[in-house]
């Protein structure tokens, strides 16, 4: 059994062409394999067992009658619970979403069914996908496959704990100051962050609109790029997605300029990261790649201008939960004003409601002016550097955490040092830029991810440079 949960998707999908094993079975091993291992990680929420065996009897009976069929049917894969997939629970890790069960399918799933995925389950994550370590769940905390002492990153630290764990062959997170790519660097798989508007939010909860974004996890670049490839494309249900047709394409290292911002190896990284992230840099260069030093002038700015503009979003996206159309509902309380008062106060952790206090005053009368539309000014800043940067270079690399992952509870107490890890993955967010996280070494036991970022809508160079990485680091 232990062989079929090594699969990568292009592998499964060769073995179930050539009827070595049936989508059957190898949904039952990562079955088997959560029953097993995950009372030890948390990364599950919710088992989807008899919609995944389903799935999985679907996907043979088109395996026995067709020779060629999509990469990802028959392959198994989880979920995080903050995209909707009809007739499962959808928490968001939250008590107020505690009992919701999703009446439709978002976007991505309908892509994914459409290519005939398997479901395994819904995954933990950081409530509302607030935080980078998934211990803002209001369920549970997900540990990390590498080193139970540790976190996986987050918010979306229970699609990489349930990659690395071999609890699914790949996944999906979603992505607004880093929540795929943090967790899939400390967690020591592939993730990318797609371009702003490159793949449809319809049907995921949405924490700060202008930002968030969905994108695949998984072991491998090549598995990264086909499951990209299935959920990326224009949405008439979300206006912000744009027409967009993925192609590879073969970028050589040989003649490419590398930027590094020197902005990022100034202060604070950890000596083990800066070593891992330099060695990376240095296989590039005897490639035939050039590295150039670039200056990002407003990064300092970043974390500030971030950490107003998702709160303020946040604040009006959180406002529909209100005890009244869904989700808790506290309907005994005496009036109007009760009802939301106790079901907002009893269904909402600490993160959320730190976020919506910080969110609703830079919002406003008196407020808006001096902290959400300078924040929003100080990010045409930001995307500028970025504008600049991208005329003199074809990517930029750097670290995706100045840390590997962190102790469990290490950092809870203290959630401004929370907010810090951001700092080399949120301006990037903030521009609406590609990037991926690609794993590059080890601190000790703990994986150490590489960012890539490309300029917009250039996945494909992104994914091609970081094929060629795979192999030197």
């Amino acid at each position: 059994m232990e062989s079929l949960l090594d699969l990568t998707i292009s592998q499964a999908h060769n073995g179930l062409k050539n009827k070595d094993f049936s989508s059957t079975e190898i949904t039952k091993a990562y079955l088997d394999q959560i029953k097993k291992t995950d009372g030890a990680l948390n990364s599950y929420l919710s088992i989807t067992e008899e919609l995944a065996v389903e799935q999985a009897e679907a996907a043979d009976k088109i395996i026995a009658t067709q020779k060629e069929f999509s990469p990802l049917l028959g392959v198994p894969c989880s979920i995080k619970d903050a995209i909707l997939v009809q007739g499962a629970p959808c928490t968001a890790a939250s008590k107020v979403l505690e009992n919701y069960v999703a009446p439709y399918d978002a976007t991505v799933i309908k892509k994914l069914k459409k290519d005939g995925a398997v479901i395994l389950g819904k995954t933990n994550l950081d409530e509302f996908a607030m935080g980078v370590s998934t211990e803002n769940s209001a369920f549970q905390v997900t540990k990390n496959p590498h080193d139970q002492a540790h976190v996986p990153g987050g918010s979306s630290g229970g699609s990489a704990a349930s990659v690395a764990g071999k609890q699914a062959c790949y996944s999906l997170g979603s992505d607004t100051g880093g929540s795929i790519r943090l967790p899939a660097s400390f967690c020591g798989v592939v993730g990318l962050n797609p371009t702003y508007g490159a793949v449809s939010r319809y049907g995921l909860i949405a924490l700060a609109s202008s930002l968030d974004q969905i994108g695949p996890m998984a072991k491998t670049v090549e598995d990264t790029k086909i499951v990209f490839n299935a959920i990326s494309g224009k949405d008439a249900l979300d206006a912000t997605s744009v027409e967009y047709q993925f192609e590879e394409s073969e970028i050589s290292l040989k003649g490419l300029t590398i930027g590094v911002p020197k902005e990022y190896f100034e202060k604070g990284m950890d000596k083990e990261v800066e070593a891992i992230i330099k060695n990376a840099i240095k296989k590039a260069q005897e490639q035939g790649a050039k590295i150039q030093e670039i200056s990002l002038p407003h990064t300092k700015y970043a974390i500030a201008c971030y950490y107003i503009i998702v709160p303020s979003e946040a604040s009006a996206n959180l406002a529909r939960y209100d005890g009244i159309k869904y989700g808790l509902s506290k309907q005994e309380s005496k009036d109007l004003l009760s009802v939301y008062v106790q079901s907002r106060g009893e269904g909402f952790g600490a993160e959320p409601k730190r976020r919506i206090l910080v969110g609703t005053h830079a919002l406003s009368s008196g407020y808006y002016d001096a902290y959400y539309k300078k924040a929003q000014e100080v990010r045409g800043l930001i995307r500028q550097d970025f504008i600049n940067a991208f005329k003199k270079v074809d990517v930029i690399f750097s670290p995706v955490s100045p840390f590997p992952a962190f102790k469990v509870a290490e950092k809870v107490d203290d959630p401004l040092s929370m907010y810090l890890v951001d700092v080399y993955t949120g301006s990037v967010k903030l521009a609406g830029l590609p990037a991926l996280s690609l794993p590059a070494g080890k601190a000790g036991k703990l994986p150490v991810g590489l960012q890539i970022i490309g300029n917009y809508f250039e996945e494909n160079k992104i994914l091609s440079i970081a094929q060629q990485m795979e192999k030197l680091v």
